[in-house]
């Protein structure tokens, strides 16, 4: 699963400087799929749209942190466990019910973002 942050989400920032993979960002900010990763030209998301890697994305929240499901790879590879879950405060960063992945997948889009 990816983890989301929910709304209960104080924006302590605690959890942006942990992510692995740059995939946590302040409410309302743009991002893009290069940040944090090695990825160069364009990605295919798992919506099946293909963006520039450097183009600003719209964010997925307005009010309060998120997390780009495309980018998360619940920290595998990297920590045994998700270092944003770990570290916040409100307990706010939890598992995607909606968006079950495996530990492959979650491994195999650590290789694509980080070509290791």
């Amino acid at each position: 699963m990816a983890i989301i942050i929910t709304d209960e989400c104080i924006n302590c920032g605690a959890c942006e400087p942990e992510c692995p993979n740059n995939a946590i960002y302040e409410g309302g900010i743009e991002w893009t799929m290069s940040e944090g990763t090695s990825l160069s030209g364009t990605y295919t998301l798992e919506t099946g749209s293909t963006v520039d890697v450097n183009a600003k994305q719209k964010p997925v929240e307005e009010d309060y942190y998120f997390i780009v499901p495309d980018k998360c790879t619940e920290c595998e590879g990297f920590h045994e466990e998700p270092q944003c879950a770990a570290v916040c405060p409100v307990d706010c960063c939890i598992p995607d019910p909606d968006r079950v992945e495996s530990v492959d997948v979650l491994l195999a889009r650590k290789v694509r973002l980080h070509g290791e």
